[in-house]
């Protein structure tokens, strides 16, 4: 008799939880270390993603240095005031009293980046989609998310960040590129709506009106939930 590796109706409802519970935590990070064991589980999750031509083009940077944390929290002080200059004067206001990082708070912070030239110039399903590299890391970073919140870690992903301030800080040569800054910790809960749709930045979209049938544009019948 084969290998059953079919999941269970209550396998499918714990990773469906998972997905629909994980939110961007960005406040409410408890002081208590991440433990080693727990972190490994979490950046195996990260390795275990997808990859074009099976490049693996990501490495993980772990910072709980709190000398490297404010050096961080200073280039992303920066980078949020610039970015608040952007918006209209009332979505500006809004703006500047949203929590957007938990970089001084979170016990520990990771950084995954992507080395492009890992495998050599040319890569086996990169040929003609260069960026596929940058979307397997990207992969890489949703692993860890999910599994984070299946570890009860909350983590928030911060963007908002010159990446010339992030090569600076973590020492990342020139070829390779930074993808992503998480914040990563224990939290005394999880929200059951993400952040900015409760301070109505934005509202989450009908699922049917993102479905469409044969052709971009053309609606196809609603999704079942």
């Amino acid at each position: 008799m084969g290998h059953d590796d079919s999941f269970s109706g209550d396998e499918r409802a714990v990773i469906y939880r998972c997905i629909t519970e994980r939110r961007d935590v960005r406040r409410n990070f408890l002081p208590d270390p991440v433990p080693d064991a727990v972190l490994g589980r979490v950046l195996a999750a990260g390795h275990a993603a997808p990859s074009v031509g099976f490049l693996q083009p990501w490495s993980f940077i772990v910072i709980r240095d709190q000398g490297t944390k404010s050096a961080l929290h200073g280039a992303f002080t920066r980078a949020n005031a610039e970015a608040a200059a952007l918006f209209e004067p009332e979505r500006a206001q809004l703006y500047r009293s949203l929590k957007l990082e938990g970089i001084r708070e979170a016990p520990l912070l990771l950084c995954v980046t992507c080395e492009r030239d890992r495998a050599g110039p040319v890569v086996l399903g990169r040929t003609h989609q260069s960026e596929m590299d940058i979307y397997s890391t990207v992969c890489a970073v949703q692993n860890i998310w999910l599994a984070a919140r299946a570890e009860n870690l909350g983590v928030g992903w911060v963007s908002i960040l010159s990446l010339q301030d992030l090569r600076d800080i973590l020492g990342i040569p020139d070829p390779i590129i930074p993808i992503a800054l998480l914040c990563v910790g224990y939290v005394d809960h999880f929200e059951t709506t993400p952040d900015l749709e409760r301070a109505g930045w934005r509202k989450r979209l009908p699922l049917d009106d993102l479905v469409f049938s044969e052709r971009f544009g053309a609606l196809a019948d609603k999704v079942a939930s």
